[in-house]
């Protein structure tokens, strides 16, 4: 048994020599490449709309992380960053392709959105108008020392009625017509 201490450029019998980048062992660049891709696959993937998009770096990642697994296996290499690049890959692509079938739907329905939308607008519409004829009046006039108060019940024949009588210049009991000359 070769002991390590003594001579640290050494590993599994190999030298590193001084100058040289130390070669990592096989597939090890595209595990990095592959799981730097499937991250930034997952992140666009779990963002609404924009998980569209990210089926392509998806395949990207399973593509470079299948390729170094098959470099790895081949100089018995260790893998365990590949797998996590394919497994994260994988995910990342299914929840991007679920999104594309989501969108699908909501575009095959999207063609009964416009009569539902208009149906849901004439409701509002009608609802405000009825609003409007049912609501109470209250009229302040003044001009220089006179002052006019008009104030109308929720009936509308009472707010025509007092309308009338402002016009003739008749008053009644029900509605409040104050001329206070000041």
């Amino acid at each position: 048994m070769e002991d390590l201490s003594t001579n640290p450029n050494q590993f599994n019998g190999t030298a590193s020599v001084p100058g040289q980048p130390e070669k990592r062992p096989g597939g090890q660049n595209l595990g990095v490449a592959a799981i730097i891709t499937a991250i930034i696959t997952f992140v666009l993937a779990v963002i609404p709309c924009v998980g569209l998009m990210a089926v392509i770096p998806g395949i990207i990642a399973i593509v470079l992380a299948s390729v170094g697994l098959s470099q790895a296996a081949r100089s018995d290499s260790p893998r365990g960053l590949l797998v996590a690049g394919l497994v994260i890959g994988v995910v990342a692509t299914l929840i991007s392709f679920s999104q594309i079938f989501v969108a699908g739907e909501i575009a095959r329905k999207a063609d009964k959105w416009p009569n539902k939308i208009e149906n849901i607008v004439n409701e509002v519409h009608d609802d405000v108008l009825k609003d409007l004829e049912d609501a109470n009046i209250d009229i302040r006039i003044r001009n220089g020392d006179e002052k006019i108060e008009i104030s109308t019940g929720v009936n509308k024949k009472d707010r025509e009625k007092t309308l009338e009588e402002l016009e003739t210049g008749k008053t009644s009991d029900d509605d409040t017509i104050t001329v206070d000359p000041k």
